[in-house]
């Protein structure tokens, strides 16, 4: 049984509430909840349903991060052992408009305005009317075509983004730094089952070293042109970190200690945004990253100092 809660925001995780809209599936979080990890044949028995339909709706669950599995050895080959994540769940309505009011600088930087860029191939560039130079071709990445780029994708490297500190032009304590994008892990083609190890550094210091689930393909992005074919990459998980006094936080939970503290913004008058998948990753899935015109979002990479 976990005991620790996240907090999540509606609108960034419809598909997590969705996953709660299930009589069965709010059984089987109770069950683990109350009596602990158990394998599906347990969780079956304990409800009084099929084992096919136990496995699909833990599935669901697995796909959202409210539940997770392990193998473990058996009498007769291995079982899949079921843990609840998370003990409670919180939902935060935040200030979609909070950038337009007092306490919060926002800048949304456009995805092809990187300043430093290390990919391997395969890799390449998209705006919303086309590809952008060549394809697989690493130092297409240095086209001055690139600042209309909507789709990008690498395997190994970094793209690296040099963001104005407008706080030390206000001359504001920033309280708490929050980065989002949408983005997801990159195969030649698409597939649901493929993690990525994405880290995401600001200012030389690893905020979060992110796994994507997938690359997602199975459907066309909101905002993916219908030029773009149906079997590359169509949209990614909108993702939020918040860097704060007491660490970095993503969808609501801990992921490091990395605090505001570690970078170091009174020193620096603009603030460097490196993401990346690196050499040594332990799932190196590459990395796909949307902005405006292509995704379900058809969003920039948006940084927002909170101060006070």
């Amino acid at each position: 049984m976990s005991n620790q809660f996240v907090v999540i925001d509606p609108l960034e995780r419809i598909d997590l509430l969705k996953s709660l809209a299930s009589e069965v599936r709010v059984r089987i979080l109770e069950l683990l909840h109350r009596e602990g990890p158990r394998n599906v044949n347990e969780v079956a028995e304990k409800l009084g349903l099929p084992q096919s339909t136990i496995s699909a709706n833990i599935q669901v669950l697995v796909d959202v991060g409210l539940i997770t599995t392990k193998s473990q050895k058996a009498r007769k080959g291995s079982q899949k052992i079921c843990y609840t994540t998370f003990s409670e769940l919180l939902i935060a309505f935040n200030d979609r408009d909070r950038a337009q009011h007092k306490g919060a600088i926002e800048v949304a930087m456009p995805l092809g305005l990187y300043t430093r860029c290390e990919v391997t191939a395969p890799c390449g560039l998209c705006s919303k009317d086309g590809v952008i130079g060549l394809l697989d071709v690493p130092d297409t990445f240095l086209e001055p075509d690139r600042m209309r780029a909507g789709l990008l994708w690498f395997t190994r490297g970094f793209v690296e983004y040099q963001f104005p500190n407008n706080a030390t032009l206000a001359k504001a304590k920033v309280e708490a730094l929050e980065l989002q994008l949408e983005l997801s892990s990159e195969v030649p083609g698409t597939s649901k089952n493929w993690p990525s190890d994405i880290t995401v550094a600001i200012n030389g210091q690893d905020i979060d070293t992110w796994t994507a689930p997938a690359d997602y393909g199975d459907k066309r992005g909101k905002f993916t042109p219908d030029w773009w074919k149906l079997a590359g990459s169509q949209y990614g998980d909108l993702t939020t970190w918040r860097v704060t006094p007491e660490g970095t936080f993503r969808g609501g939970r801990k992921v490091s200690n990395c605090a505001l503290s570690n970078l170091g913004l009174d020193e620096h008058r603009s603030i460097r945004v490196r993401i990346g998948v690196k050499a040594d990753a332990r799932h190196p899935g590459g990395v796909n990253i949307f902005g405006s015109g292509f995704g379900n979002h058809s969003k920039d990479i948006v940084m927002r100092l909170l101060t006070e």
